[in-house]
């Protein structure tokens, strides 16, 4: 991956960070959204890990670069191996067409950047 591609998705994250700080404290309607997430992404009939892999796919499918990094880590950090988010991304680019395979670039870059790297470190 080159410096280029490390920075942008270093700079998601600082920006995610900042804005969740700020909306947390700003915004009832994004601490609702922060529980229906926190909701959503438990073990139910799917375990989270799943669930991570589904938004994984749906990240590349809508092309969010955001997404794709905060799903990509979260899959990770529940215990996806490499090979399931990558299949998870390939399912985001056969839903997409043509556009998903450019979206599947940036997922790319972020698989990368996390397996290079160590999740704990973040």
């Amino acid at each position: 991956m080159n410096k280029q591609d490390q920075e942008q998705i270093e700079r998601i994250i600082r920006t995610r960070k900042s804005a969740h700080a700020y909306y947390l404290k700003k915004s009832k309607v994004y601490r609702a959204f922060v529980e229906m997430e926190g909701k959503t992404y438990t073990d139910g009939a799917l375990s989270k890990t799943q669930k991570e892999l589904v938004a994984v796919g749906v990240s590349v499918a809508i092309n969010c670069e955001s997404c794709m990094e905060w799903h990509i880590q979260q899959a990770l950090e529940g215990g996806a191996a490499y090979e399931e988010v990558l299949e998870a991304v390939e399912v985001g680019m056969e839903m997409a067409g043509g556009p998903g395979t450019v979206a599947a670039r940036f997922a790319m870059n972020v698989l990368e950047y996390y397996s290079a790297s160590s999740i704990d470190s973040r």
